[in-house]
């Protein structure tokens, strides 16, 4: 089976997942500019940060729910986006993918689709017709699994302000292929490791 590689926590956070995370946020989503929109919300303090106690499924899924019900509830000016962090379920990638149709489901069932959207991050992250060990699967690769609940106001407004969306997958892949593994790894301070995808 291939072999993928996954960037360890910082010793330094003691594996704190949601300090992790932030640093992740700053060094490679908002450091490499991979998302336009995310320092806005960031530097405004308006991100919200949930550590996931479930070890199961179903745990995460009530999570979920109590998440979406947080942030329907809440002003954007409060809570603009959440990044819902689970470091105990759902670690292979593959089941993860096949969670985010349940995922969607709990949208749908509590009327928010169409003004939530949940966005996916994994530290094993694969691209459909990708090899494991791509470096463009690293867009999209965070410390640990999360599913990344946005408004979709904020989204349809960040698009509207930004007048290359189309772009920014690409821009994405280019930069990625430009700093290569070595440089990712450099970027974060991580060792390396191996891992079955």
């Amino acid at each position: 089976m291939a072999q993928s590689q996954t960037f360890l926590p910082s010793p330094a956070s003691e594996n704190d997942p949601v300090e992790d995370t932030k640093a992740w946020l700053e060094k490679v989503v908002i450091g490499l500019n991979l998302c336009p929109f995310a320092k806005a919300v960031y530097v405004r303090n308006q991100v919200r940060y949930v550590l996931s106690k479930a070890e199961d499924p179903d745990a995460l899924l009530a999570d979920l729910v109590t998440e979406l019900r947080t942030l329907h509830a809440a002003s954007a000016d409060d809570i603009d986006t959440t990044l819902l962090i689970h470091p105990h379920v759902l670690n292979d990638f593959l089941a993860y993918n096949d969670f985010l149709h349940l995922a969607d489901g709990v949208l749908e069932k509590l009327e928010m689709a169409g003004e939530i959207q949940i966005a996916s991050f994994h530290p094993d992250y694969q691209f459909a017709d990708s090899h494991v060990d791509d470096i463009e699967n690293h867009t999209n690769r965070s410390p640990y699994p999360m599913l990344h609940l946005l408004r979709e106001e904020s989204v349809e407004r960040a698009v509207d302000a930004f007048p290359d969306t189309d772009t920014i997958y690409e821009k994405n892949m280019e930069t990625m292929r430009r700093i290569g593994h070595e440089g990712l790894k450099k970027l974060l301070g991580k060792d390396v490791k191996d891992g079955k995808a």
